[in-house]
Formats: C-alpha cells, sequence, structure tokens
C-alpha cells in the first residue's frame, strides 16, 4: 500500500508529537535551502527562518518607534501652538501666532482663515480673515464633519491664496465651529503628495479645534 504525501502530512497534524518519540528521524530529514536550493537540516531550516521573522519583527518594531517619535514631535508643536495662542491679547495675535506656528514649526508656509459670525465687530471686518465668503463655501464648511485632504478646492478658496494660489497642489481644509462662530482653515501646499485624501486627520482636527477656540474667545 503506496502511503501519499497528504496521508503523511494530515498524520504529523493530528500527532504533532511524533517526533518527540522518534528524534532520531528529524536528523534523516532534509529541505531546500530558501536561497540556494541546496539540501540542509530541517533544525537548520527552522533557524532560518526564525532569522526571517527576527528580522522582520526588527523591522516593525523600529516603524513603531519612528510613528512614535513623529507623533511625540507633533504633540509637542500642538502644546506650543497651545501656549501661544492662550497668551495672545486679540484676535490679530491669534492669526499672528497660528501662522508663525505652522509656517516655522509645521512647515506648512501657507495658511488661510475664513471666518463668518452672526454679528461681526466693525473693528474686526475690515480683516483678511473676514472677507466674505460664498454661501457656497459656507455650505461646504457645514458638510465637513471632519478635517478633507486633496488636490480639488473650489477656485474662491484658491483666490484665497492670492497670486499663488494657482500653484499649489494640495489642500487641506478644516472646520472651525463654535458657539459664536463658523469657518475654514484651509493648509496648501505645492507638493502634491504634502496633504493626500488616505491621509490621517486626528491632528487636523485637533488644530482647528484650537483654533476655533483661539478665535472665539475675542467674538
Amino acid at each position: 500500500m503506496n502511503i501519499t504525501p497528504e496521508q503523511i502530512g494530515e498524520f504529523l497534524n493530528l500527532n504533532p508529537d511524533f517526533f518527540v518519540g522518534h528524534p532520531e528521524l528529524l536528523a534523516n530529514i532534509t529541505v531546500p535551502h530558501p536561497f540556494s536550493g541546496q539540501a540542509i537540516s530541517l533544525g537548520e531550516r527552522q533557524v532560518l527562518a526564525l532569522r526571517d521573522k527576527s528580522r522582520g519583527l526588527e523591522l516593525k518594531l523600529r516603524e513603531f518607534i519612528q510613528f512614535a517619535e513623529e507623533n511625540d514631535a507633533i504633540g509637542e508643536k500642538l502644546h506650543k501652538l497651545s501656549l501661544g495662542l492662550m497668551r495672545a491679547r486679540g484676535l490679530e495675535a491669534v492669526f499672528q501666532t497660528l501662522y508663525l506656528s505652522l509656517s516655522d514649526s509645521f512647515v506648512v508656509p501657507h495658511a488661510s482663515i475664513r471666518l463668518w459670525t452672526d454679528d461681526t465687530p466693525e473693528a474686526l471686518a475690515g480683516l483678511p480673515e473676514f472677507s466674505r465668503v460664498s454661501a457656497d463655501i459656507q455650505v461646504l464648511m457645514t458638510g465637513l464633519t471632519h478635517p478633507r485632504c486633496g488636490a480639488d478646492v473650489p477656485d474662491e478658496i484658491r483666490a484665497w491664496f492670492g497670486t499663488i494660489g494657482e500653484h499649489q497642489k494640495s489642500f487641506a481644509l478644516a472646520p472651525l465651529r463654535e458657539d459664536n462662530l463658523n469657518g475654514l482653515l484651509v493648509l496648501a501646499s505645492e507638493d502634491a503628495k504634502r496633504f493626500y485624501p488616505e491621509m490621517g486627520t486626528l491632528y487636523l482636527s485637533w488644530l482647528a479645534e484650537l483654533t476655533g477656540a483661539a478665535c472665539s474667545r475675542f467674538l
């Protein structure tokens, strides 16, 4: 009676401790080397497999450490920005603090804010951040449940950046919502890969919340 490889495999699956009682058989089992193809012992093959697994785990660990360090750095930048916004003595100081932090700490040189309220103080009406916003943009902001990133934005938003607007290739749109205001924070970049649709938006959400809360204090 011929025994098939499948039957042998099934037997070993059902009896995983078979070689415990027959250790001498292991010394006679050979398998091909994963790279050279030469026959090596089963023990050597297991050692190679463990080394490969160890290298894979080491790479994963390095990735986790890198992500953790990057997150720590972003958290520290947001903390410094929070302190700067808390120390601001007026709305113009809030805008200056935000733009400076985005440019210097977050390397985002192009940012724009638009705010609209039921009753904008006359002293603030002349600021660019309170320039008229169309109903379409207000509807767009209302529909954002979280920041949106990508290459396509309405021409009106591009115009917020003046002559450089046509050269921007990626954008992040973050809604600003407080009891006494609505608005939109827009970050722009000439790098098409800076703000992409699949990127995480948690830190952008926090940035928008900080911005909205800081602006709300003076309205």
